[in-house]
């Protein structure tokens, strides 16, 4: 069975522990607000983390504290058409959902979905190239009607 969540306080500070880093109120502070908003750009991180008066930040050390948790492993990170860096809470194989009027992310669990894709593509070879992993995005806009997913 697959685990559809991201690290809770606990697990990131043990993932900080293990690579040597500080658990400081920002990067304490970053964390939560991604636990919260699930996909999110430094920004929305920062005006997050400042509504809630956690810690001191600047959209700069939100920056730079999700770009290297991106490099541990902690946060994947995608670029949005209107070429802002997202950074995604959830590292599982999933799909994504880009609403591209709004330029959000959301996240589409269909573990069937990525098995048959994975396997239909682990069959084929592409001259020159290894590949190491799908990354699916839909394209979407906002109905009239509210959907979730």
């Amino acid at each position: 069975m697959t685990t559809h969540r991201c690290p809770n306080m606990d697990e990131f500070k043990a993932i900080l522990k293990k690579h040597s880093l500080k658990a400081t109120p920002q990067r304490l502070a970053v964390h939560e607000a991604m636990m919260t908003l699930g996909h999110a750009c430094a920004d929305m991180v920062t005006e997050a983390i400042k509504e809630k008066a956690t810690a001191k930040v600047t959209v700069a050390s939100v920056y730079n504290i999700l770009t290297h948790m991106a490099m541990l492993g902690v946060y994947n990170y995608r670029l949005s058409a209107n070429n802002k860096m997202y950074f995604d809470v959830n590292t599982f194989k999933h799909i994504h959902l880009y609403d591209q009027e709004n330029h959000m992310f959301r996240d589409v669990i269909d573990d069937d979905l990525i098995k048959l894709i994975e396997s239909h593509l682990g069959r084929k070879r592409f001259k020159g190239y290894k590949v190491e992993g799908v990354d699916i995005q839909l394209l979407g806009r906002p109905t009239r009607k509210k959907y979730t997913v």
